[in-house]
């Protein structure tokens, strides 16, 4: 069966940027929600868990038709949110590697990227993500994608995942996401996404 990721930080590390409640119902109730419902229905299936998550994905093929919407959903919720908590960090840093000169070539600066990612964040109505993702060629881009579709559905590789659903941040933010998204910038892991892009453009 597929396993939960352990975070890298405490929940109350992140007290600034989001409760302590919210974090724990996030990820100990709606994320591992989705984790334990992809597992029934696979297991169902008599699936032996030979894939990873991500490879998963190609392989939808291999279960029965009537299945694969709950699948594909269920999987959405596993990734994306795992994609989101993993990137967080309480000591943010920009020190300069691979990922920011790639960022600084494409938008400019990284404060010219926060405002276009911003702006693209803004664009999301009912629930979804705002992604940073690679493109086949090695390109950045911004996209969004609603409910718990995936990037990778349309050939991207996501690097930076925020979650828009309103139980990420109403409880301390209530409407007001344009602060949400602001403060989601100082808690970003530029060493996790700098991995996650080597790791990408070794690759490509």
């Amino acid at each position: 069966m597929y396993k939960s990721i352990e975070l890298d930080y405490n929940m109350k590390d992140l007290e600034n940027f989001l409760d302590e409640k919210t974090l724990d119902i996030h990820f100990n109730s709606l994320y591992k929600g989705y984790l334990n419902r992809l597992n029934k229905l696979l297991t169902k299936n008599g699936y032996d868990f030979r894939y990873s998550k991500e490879e998963l994905l190609n392989h939808i093929d291999e279960f029965p038709i009537s299945d694969r919407d709950d699948i594909l959903y269920n999987l959405g919720g596993v990734l994306n949110h795992e994609r989101y908590f993993s990137i967080l960090t309480p000591t943010s840093s920009t020190k300069e590697n691979p990922f920011l000169t790639k960022m600084n070539e494409k938008y400019g600066s990284i404060e010219n990227f926060k405002e276009e990612f911003k702006e693209k964040a803004l664009l999301v109505v009912g629930s979804g993500y705002t992604n940073l993702v690679m493109d086949r060629n090695g390109g950045l881009n911004i996209i969004n994608t609603s409910n718990q579709e995936l990037p990778d559905f349309y050939g991207f590789y996501p690097l930076i995942s925020l979650d828009l659903w309103e139980h990420a941040y109403f409880l301390k933010y209530y409407q007001n996401k344009e602060e949400y998204i602001d403060n989601f910038f100082n808690y970003l892991n530029y060493t996790k996404i700098n991995e996650l892009y080597e790791k990408k453009a070794k690759e490509i």
